[in-house]
């Protein structure tokens, strides 16, 4: 993984067992530029949501009933404002903690008069604990979570057995589980992972090595597409609740 990209705020860390206080980020230190300033005052009051613990009511949030994905960990939010701008007609709840992505995403979703982006500035494992109920998604995006590379550092992964049985619950039947790194050990463990969770099934084609192409909606980041041309992988995994 390339390390401009690591300076980024990744989606990262979650520990078993489950009970255990636990976050689904790293909060790394951060200044906002003036335009991402602006975004949060001119935009945030109507794209950003309060968390409160309690039912979601997605259709009063976005103003409309349309299929739900919720986004964890969106970086600076380049590829969620292009998937939201090729999707129109789904929603998108965005999960991230770090002020600079949050108004850098602000800042396309004004540029680009997207609709159907509503932002949560909060841990995305309380959000599921206490805003989402069970079958209530059609779609989780996770992309390039913090590999952790260290050995010791592993269990801090965001995808851990609990976690893929806590997300695979919150999924509707039919729903979907994308995930996409650049970290092959860490591709192979998420492989492991959700395959062993029996409410998921893995959407690759039977006899092959488990991974999908990349799906169309997901764009190239600047970092991956610099990683691309010096020979670097990149993996995705589509599960899909049975």
């Amino acid at each position: 993984m390339t390390d401009p990209r690591h300076a980024q705020p990744r989606t990262p860390p979650s520990e078993a067992p489950y009970l255990r206080e636990v976050k689904s980020y790293v909060l790394r230190a951060g200044r906002m530029g003036p335009g991402q300033a602006r975004a949060f005052e001119q935009h945030g009051p109507r794209f950003l949501l309060n968390y409160t613990p309690g039912p979601f009511d997605a259709t009063a949030a976005f103003g409309r009933s349309a299929p739900l994905v919720l986004e964890i960990g969106f970086g600076m939010g380049g590829a969620t404002a292009h998937i939201a701008a090729v999707r129109p007609g789904d929603n998108f709840l965005c999960c991230e903690v770090h002020e600079p992505g949050v108004g850098a995403l602000l800042k396309l979703v004004g540029e680009q008069g997207l609709e159907n982006i509503r932002i949560l500035r909060h841990d995305a494992v309380e959000v599921l604990n206490h805003m989402l109920g069970e079958a209530s998604l059609d779609g989780v995006h996770i992309f390039f979570p913090d590999p952790w590379h260290k050995s010791r550092h592993h269990k801090r992964r965001l995808i851990q057995p609990a976690f893929a049985s806590q997300l695979a619950r919150h999924l509707k039947p039919g729903g979907y589980l994308h995930l996409a790194t650049d970290w092959e050990p860490y591709a192979h463990q998420m492989l492991e992972v959700l395959s062993a969770e029996p409410l998921l099934q893995n959407t690759a084609e039977p006899g092959g090595n488990g991974f999908v192409p990349q799906p169309a909606y997901r764009p190239l980041t600047k970092f991956e597409n610099r990683g691309l041309k010096l020979g670097h992988g990149v993996w995705d995994l589509v599960f899909r609740r049975a």
